[in-house]
């Protein structure tokens, strides 16, 4: 299993360190590979989150900055409700 988190246009390094290490902790248990793209815009405070896996799974979520949702346990939470664990 592999996890690939890419960051572009963002801001901050440390926040995107923070962000890369939630999101990969909230795919760690889901079989597969997965592949997460966050954009940042210079336009507005908005981020676009691509999150693409196993069996064709593709999902995307805008993080608005002004509801809080560049912050790192927001971004996990919002991976963790759009990417659910199967159950056997």
């Amino acid at each position: 299993m592999a996890v690939i988190v890419e960051m572009h246009h963002t801001g901050d390094r440390v926040v995107g360190a923070d962000v890369v290490a939630v999101i990969e902790h909230a795919l760690s248990d889901r079989p597969g590979d997965w592949w997460v793209s966050i954009i940042g815009s210079q336009a507005n405070d908005r981020w676009e989150m691509k999150i693409t896996g196993p069996n064709g799974f593709e999902r995307s979520f805008i993080l608005e900055g002004s509801a809080g949702a560049h912050e790192p346990h927001a971004i996990g939470g919002i991976v963790r409700k759009l990417v659910p664990v199967k159950r056997p």
